[in-house]
């Protein structure tokens, strides 16, 4: 069988607990993603998936595992893998249009400073902002508009690997709502391989391709991998009429009331396990209001 394009093999991470002796945050966590695949992982405050993030960008080491791209350890910040924070993190003396360039300038140091500049201009544009505002600078834009130009930075740079760590989490739902779809738009068209860290439910059935649903901390796991049955494109006002949503939402709400809870807290004790690999379908049904679930390979 052959390895998934990310491969995350046996992530153990422990930290002092201050008190001479060490914390297990989360302990061997093992999941795969496919190229191009959209990945949402959820779980409560404290169950490690900003460290598996930072781990994954290069920004942590973990206590012990390993982390493979397209067949390559991952050691340290790399171009192939792009950030994008809740908090913008952009540079507040360049202008929106220098804080795309900047970063792609150093992706491709080849290219002419007019191809760089039209480059940037573009994926500007994909998520909405021209004109004289890409020549505003960060403190000039709202809190929407500074997370379009950290979207488009992140895109324009072509990395193989984009994560996201609740990018939408500072804004109000309908600027969230439009910049999910210009997300959506922008990674439908350049089969990016995505992950991503959010608290909202509906937001990951709504992006994702697969939600990894996390147990809660000290020593959580990675314990369900869940299909999101509902086909693409999607549409945050269409989506809900689907038979499988409210099944799939459903499920993801009773795992994070109780389940998580009861998964916590015990060491693994033996062999790393994969996520429970979960489909969710309603659509198969013949009678009943139950959802149908059955495990598959992924």
């Amino acid at each position: 069988m052959s390895k998934p394009y990310l491969s995350i093999e046996h992530l153990t991470q422990r930290f002092p607990d201050g008190q001479g002796g060490t914390l297990t945050v989360f302990e061997d966590a093992t999941f795969g993603i496919e190229k191009g695949e959209f990945v949402c992982i959820l779980g409560h405050s404290g169950c490690g998936k900003s460290t598996i993030m930072n781990i994954l960008a290069g920004l942590a080491e973990p206590t012990s595992g390993v982390v493979k791209m397209d067949g390559f350890e991952v050691s340290g910040p790399s171009l192939d893998r792009g950030v994008v924070f809740q908090n913008y993190s952009l540079l507040p003396w360049l202008s929106t249009l220098k804080n795309v360039s900047f970063g792609v300038a150093a992706r491709y140091p080849k290219w002419s400073r007019a191809k760089v500049l039209e480059h940037s201009r573009d994926y500007l544009a994909m998520v909405g902002l021209e004109g004289d505002v890409i020549h505003r600078k960060p403190s000039q834009l709202s809190g929407g508009m500074r997370q379009r130009v950290s979207i488009a930075r992140a895109f324009a740079n072509h990395p193989k690997l984009l994560l996201l760590d609740e990018p939408f989490g500072a804004l109000d739902a309908l600027t969230r709502g439009t910049i999910q779809d210009e997300l959506l738009k922008i990674w439908g068209g350049t089969e990016q391989t995505v992950f991503m860290i959010t608290h909202d439910i509906d937001e990951a059935i709504l992006l994702a391709d697969r939600i990894l649903l996390m147990s809660n901390g000290p020593y959580a796991r990675v314990a369900e991998s869940v299909e999101i049955t509902i086909p693409r494109p999607r549409n945050r006002t269409e989506i809900i009429e689907h038979p499988n949503y409210y099944a799939i939402r459903n499920h993801l709400v009773q795992f994070l009331g109780q389940r998580s809870k009861a998964l916590s807290g015990e060491p693994s004790g033996g062999e790393a396990q994969r996520p429970a690999p979960v489909r969710i379908d309603k659509t198969a049904e013949v009678a009943g209001d139950e959802p149908h679930l059955r495990a598959v390979n992924l």
